[in-house]
C-alpha cells in the first residue's frame, strides 16, 4: 500500500514540475503570482518524497506460514549437507 501512495505522490510532482516548465498551461491567477522556479522546486520535491515513500517498505519478510496462519519452524533430521526437513512445529 506505501508503494502505491509513494507512486501517485511521484507523479503528481511530476506533472507540477511539468506546470513549472510551462509543458502544461493553466489559466490561474495564483500561478501566474508564484515564480515558476518554486513551483519546480516544489515538483522536485514531491517527486523526492514519492520516492522515499515508495523505497521504504517497513513490512519484514515473515517466515514460512502455515494454513492456520500461524508460523512455522522447520525440523531437521542429519547433520551439515545431508541434513533434510522432516516436518515443521508450530512457534
Amino acid at each position: 500500500m506505501k508503494k502505491l501512495v509513494g507512486y501517485i505522490v511521484s507523479i503528481i510532482g511530476i506533472l507540477v514540475m511539468a506546470l513549472g516548465f510551462g509543458m502544461i498551461s493553466l489559466d490561474l491567477e495564483i500561478l501566474e503570482t508564484i515564480s515558476p522556479n518554486y513551483i519546480v522546486g516544489a515538483g522536485i520535491a514531491g517527486i523526492i518524497v514519492g520516492v522515499v515513500i515508495s523505497l521504504t517498505d517497513s513490512e519484514k519478510p515473515s517466515r514460512k506460514k502455515g494454513k492456520s496462519g500461524v508460523d512455522e519452524v522447520p525440523i531437521y533430521e542429519g547433520v551439515g549437507k545431508k541434513r533434510k526437513v522432516v516436518g515443521y512445529r508450530k512457534d
